[in-house]
C-alpha cells in the first residue's frame, strides 16, 4: 500500500510542475515560475523511485493509473473545475488497471 502513496505525492509534484510551466507559457505569467517547476519535477523523480517494484517499466506504467486520479483531483481542487461522471468512470478503470500491474506478478506467482 506504500506504492500508492509513493506514486500520489509523485503525481501531485509531477502536475504542479507541469502547471507551473503552464502559468508561465499559456497564462502569460513571469518566467519566475520555472524555477519551482524544475524543483517540483525533480521531486517527482525521486518520488518515483520509491516505488518498490522489480522494473522501472511496471512501476511507471502502474503510477499512470494513479497519475489520472490525481490529475483529475487537480482539475476539482486547484483548477475548479466539476469533474464529469465519465471522468470519475475513467478514473476508476485507470486505478484498477494500475492496481492489477502493480499486484499481477504477486497474484500471478502465487
Amino acid at each position: 500500500m506504500l506504492n500508492y502513496l509513493w506514486f500520489f505525492l509523485a503525481a501531485i509534484f509531477e502536475i504542479a510542475g507541469c502547471y507551473a510551466f503552464y502559468l508561465w507559457l499559456r497564462l502569460g505569467r513571469t518566467a519566475l515560475w520555472v524555477v519551482p517547476a524544475l524543483l517540483s519535477l525533480s521531486l517527482f523523480g525521486v518520488l518515483l523511485t520509491r516505488v518498490e517494484a522489480a522494473y522501472a517499466g511496471r512501476a511507471y506504467a502502474a503510477y499512470g493509473g494513479i497519475y489520472i486520479l490525481t490529475s483529475v483531483a487537480w482539475l476539482a481542487l486547484v483548477e475548479r473545475v466539476r469533474p464529469t461522471g465519465s471522468d470519475g468512470l475513467g478514473v476508476l478503470f485507470c486505478v484498477v488497471g494500475a492496481s492489477i500491474i502493480l499486484w499481477g506478478p504477486r497474484l500471478h506467482s502465487a
